[in-house]
């Protein structure tokens, strides 16, 4: 007879600091597993959304710039996998996303001050999508459709107390010298005081250990590589999105609630041999239709390394930021508004790296798939 398949159950009416026991959002060692498998069980996960709730189909622009970022990102987990340890390798395979099994509702914020063009973009702004299997579409976006390619936007592992206490130091240097992180903060914290809460990381930064990594290929068929760093691995997963450019800008996708299909296999001391550090991933199938995937009709703009009169050298953070400000002025052309536009390239649009050699001026190229209009 086949294994029962073991599963992580939520209420997603309710958050997470009201089912504290089915997960956190802080990185630590000390977060107590929710689940023991062993490796090749099937485990499904529930998962809430990146805002623990805090939007809901009848949301307002006013709502998201009341928007409390304690709470972010809540995940479910973590699950102790036998036979995990330190320097093992922990392949976790997606074998199935069942997006949004309660409301099929999925939405797009742009929270002031977040995004890659924050000073672009100070007003709250909110996209709501109706789910419709295969496909999205959103009042605020007209004659848009955006195919399904989901994925878990964070996958990952606990920490050890060493690594957790290298990346608060080098986190914490960053904050000093003018960087924008998100140092540890007990406000919002699950659980809500003791070491976790004072010392855990905050969830939006990817790190060694997985996170919120935001790859747009990790999509069912796919198998995650992760370094383990405690006993147990204590994999934890939520935030996951029904569709994402190849570039998040706005600072969020269609963002939804799911339940994630998942099977654990432990790779014996594997990370410590070929010193994997960070993570890697595989798949032997297109992790989206491949006419969705390329894609096959698309509109690009480019940027390069040159603003207001100054060439700066080899830099691909202003090519980038070129490429997508070209986009929205060419959506523009099409009769959306900028915040309109500057949502649809974070659902749709990827941005590639299209050369790192000619310097000064490294190019970013920015694609856009025209299936995506109906």
């Amino acid at each position: 007879m086949p294994a029962t398949i073991q599963r992580i159950a939520i209420d997603p009416t309710r958050p997470l600091a009201a089912q504290a026991e089915t997960g956190h959002n802080r990185w630590h060692e000390d977060v107590a597993p929710v689940l023991v498998v062993d490796p090749g069980r099937t485990v499904v996960v529930e998962t809430r959304d990146a805002f623990d709730g805090q939007l809901n189909p009848q949301s307002t622009a006013a709502d998201v710039a009341r928007l409390d970022l304690g709470p972010v990102h809540p995940l479910t987990g973590p699950i102790y996998v036998n036979g995990a340890a330190p320097g093992d390798l922990l392949e976790v395979k997606l074998l199935n996303i069942e997006c949004d099994p309660w409301d099929a509702w999925g939405y797009t914020v742009e929270v002031p001050g977040f995004g890659f063009l924050r000073d672009l973009f100070p007003e709250p702004y909110i996209v709501h999508w109706n789910l419709y299997g295969d496909y999205a579409e959103s009042p605020q976006l007209p004659g848009i459709r955006i195919h399904a390619a989901p994925f878990p936007g964070i996958a990952g592992l606990a920490p050890s107390a060493a690594l957790r206490e290298e990346i608060a130091r080098r986190e914490a240097d960053l904050a000093a010298r003018g960087g924008f992180v998100l140092l540890p903060d007990p406000t919002g914290a699950v659980p809500p005081s003791g070491p976790i809460a004072e010392q855990g990381l905050r969830t939006i930064p990817p790190r060694e250990t997985g996170g919120n990594i935001d790859i747009k290929h990790l999509t069912p068929g796919v198998s995650m590589l992760l370094p383990v760093y405690v006993e147990g691995g204590l994999f934890s997963t939520g935030d996951v999105h029904f569709a994402q450019g190849d570039c998040e800008a706005c600072g969020t996708a269609i963002e939804i609630r799911a339940a994630l299909h998942l099977q654990f296999k432990v790779h014996k001391g594997e990370a410590a041999r070929r010193g994997i550090r960070s993570p890697q991933f595989f798949r032997d199938d297109y992790f989206a239709d491949p006419t969705l995937a390329v894609p096959r009709r698309f509109y690009a703009t480019t940027g390069f390394s040159v603003t207001d009169g100054i060439n700066e050298s080899e830099n691909l953070t202003m090519a980038a930021r070129n490429a997508l400000l070209a986009m929205i002025e060419y959506l523009g052309t099409r009769g959306y508004d900028p915040q309109q536009a500057y949502a649809l390239c974070s659902v749709a649009v990827d941005l590639h790296v299209s050369q790192v050699v000619d310097v000064p001026n490294f190019i970013v190229s920015a694609l856009l798939p025209l299936d995506i209009f109906i």
